[in-house]
């Protein structure tokens, strides 16, 4: 098979990965992230109407009442639905919850209360900095394991490409203005593994090819690396992103940060992957004396 020469525009996906990451900085320190009713807290109502609702109805209901920022989505059957409101000033969650209910009885569709309750602000922060701990412990965790794994420019390389991908991610979210909750911190998480599972086969091909191309310049067996891995990249890259779309097309408003904070991810994980982890350990300047280690020679004095 031919070797492709993908790191012959890394300058150019070097500048373009430092540009996409410095404008999603910007964008995060001037706009913020848009973050739902999870982190900063509002009220919850439970409803559960004698026949299945159909819910972009029960939206429209609530839209034209002026709660067209309600979160509506299943809970546990078709019947049941779960309204989530950001604060109102000046409104009870009970006033709230009986103001839904009215809307919703102009219909045929016999509705009831089972719960309105309010989320305080302060679950919100504390979810805020609990991800954040866990982003930090997981990105430290995956340094450490490559590191024993392979070797420590190899793991800076990772985590590197690790943050690229999460702090684009943020970076969209944060410019389009889209909801940002627990569903979508989750599917952050999970693009970090989908990731790091990408920049290991490739890291993996590459330390077979540092044992077998010892004579090979170190650009060539990084290339010839990745053109070998590259048909697994795409196919896993597009069975993946078939099943994200269908989910992003037929999941409904609930499940459409959490699809495109996925879709996004393994986008930008695939680029990262072949474009910022394997270009990353090119700059740290990796050889073959990195992974193979030199064998001391005994040095014979003559003594039995």
């Amino acid at each position: 098979m031919k070797t492709i020469k993908f790191l012959s525009i890394r300058k150019f996906t070097t500048i373009m990965s430092i540009v996409l990451i410095l404008a999603s900085t910007f964008s995060l320190m001037s706009k913020g992230l848009n973050l739902g009713i999870d982190f900063t807290g509002g009220i919850q109502i439970e409803i559960s109407f004698e026949n299945a609702p159909n819910i972009e109805n029960v939206r429209s209901n609530l839209g034209s009442g002026g709660y067209d920022d309600a979160i509506v989505q299943n809970s546990g059957s078709s019947q049941d639905l779960m309204v989530r409101i950001p604060p109102r000033d000046g409104i009870t969650n009970k006033k709230v919850g009986e103001d839904v209910i009215g809307m919703l009885q102009a219909s045929d569709n016999s509705v009831t209360l089972k719960s309105s309750e309010y989320i305080s602000a302060q679950v919100g922060e504390e979810l805020t900095e609990q991800g954040g701990l866990a982003m930090i412990f997981a990105l430290i965790m995956i340094m450490i394991y490559i590191v024993f794994r392979f070797q420590w420019k190899f793991s800076i390389g990772a985590v590197l490409a690790l943050i690229h991908d999460v702090m684009i991610t943020l970076g969209i979210f944060s410019f389009f203005q889209l909801t940002f909750d627990l569903s979508v911190l989750a599917a952050i998480l999970a693009v970090v593994g989908y990731s790091l599972n990408d920049t290991i086969v490739i890291y993996d091909r590459i330390r077979e090819n540092f044992r077998s191309m010892r004579t090979a310049e170190t650009l060539n067996i990084l290339n010839s690396a990745i053109t070998q891995t590259i048909k697994r990249t795409i196919i896993t890259s597009s069975t993946t992103l078939l099943v994200l779309l269908s989910l992003f097309v037929f999941g409904g408003s609930s499940l459409e940060g959490f699809s495109i904070a996925l879709i996004v991810g393994v986008l930008i994980g695939t680029y990262s992957s072949i474009f910022v982890a394997s270009t990353s350990i090119f700059y740290l300047d990796i050889s073959t004396t990195d992974l193979i280690p030199v064998k001391r020679e005994e040095v014979d004095d003559g003594m039995p």
